[in-house]
């Protein structure tokens, strides 16, 4: 069975990400960090890792980028989950009546107008959304909650108090499942590229490193900078651009980007994510 190491517990997004992707049973490997996960691949403990990347409303999850540049590893496909959060708890309990709320700080903010109705709740940030379930059941009783997955109050069969309170019905998030293996057998179908590179330090070298896109009429869907280790104040761009990197006109982009590149790293070519519900 494959093998899939996420950051969280059991009812994590992550992995109900994993489990909508790969369509059939997995083994779900729980993991405290995303280091952690990207630990597990490379040693081979996991044939592959699923990790957030960005949420529509909330932006780009940088830890990310830096770890895939830190571990070597491949973007093996993306998926796009829609992110339904609930108000838990270990039993039925009067809104008013609650007194503390535990979830991990973006699906806080995430449901910020849900809860700033609740005035008599103190909020309390947790590492993960499945785990502050966990946390909740070490208090079952208090007149506590939590807010996590659908899924997650399934599993640890608590009650769900209230149905889809995040701000945004559109709220998505992007996971990237990585590997360190390069081949795939999925068919790309409608492929999209990763890359990373550090720029030589000349005039105008980020305008022409766009221009190398430009001047093929390769769309590039969306562009990070992020500071470099031990180079204060000088940065590693990354890029997604649609199209699959054996296509002349994208290889021709990366050779002449590489002139004006130190170093230049293909993350991965892979389909554009299938969103899904949770």
């Amino acid at each position: 069975m494959i093998r899939v190491a996420f950051q969280g517990e059991k009812g994590a997004f992550s992995e109900i990400a994993a489990k909508k992707f790969f369509n059939t049973n997995i083994v779900a490997l729980p993991s405290f960090s995303f280091d952690e996960v990207f630990k597990k691949v490379k040693s081979n403990s996991a044939n592959f890792g699923i990790i957030p990347v960005e949420n529509s409303l909330y932006g780009v999850v940088f830890e990310t980028y830096d770890l895939l540049l830190k571990y070597q590893l491949k973007i093996f496909a993306e998926v796009n989950l829609k992110i339904n959060h609930q108000l838990i708890s270990t039993k039925k309990i009067p809104l008013e009546n609650i007194k503390k709320i535990y979830s991990h700080p973006q699906a806080l903010g995430q449901c910020s107008e849900f809860l700033s109705l609740l005035e008599n709740a103190e909020i309390s940030p947790a590492y993960d959304t499945a785990g502050s379930v966990l946390i909740l059941m070490k208090q079952s009783d208090e007149p506590f909650a939590c807010i996590a997955s659908r899924e997650a109050a399934k599993i640890y069969n608590m009650k769900i108090l209230k149905s889809n309170i995040q701000n945004n019905k559109l709220n998505i998030t992007r996971f990237l499942i990585i590997s360190k293996n390069t081949k795939t057998s999925l068919e790309l179908s409608k492929p999209k590229s990763s890359i990373c590179f550090e720029l030589k330090s000349i005039p105008g070298a980020l305008f022409k490193a766009l221009s190398v896109f430009a001047l093929r009429d390769i769309d590039l869907i969306k562009i990070e900078s992020r500071p470099i280790p031990n180079k204060p104040f000088q940065y590693m761009f990354y890029i997604d651009l649609d199209g699959d990197l054996k296509e002349t006109k994208i290889k021709n982009a990366i050779n002449h980007l590489k002139e004006i590149s130190i170093s230049l790293k293909v993350l991965g070519t892979y389909n554009y994510g299938k969103i899904y519900s949770s």
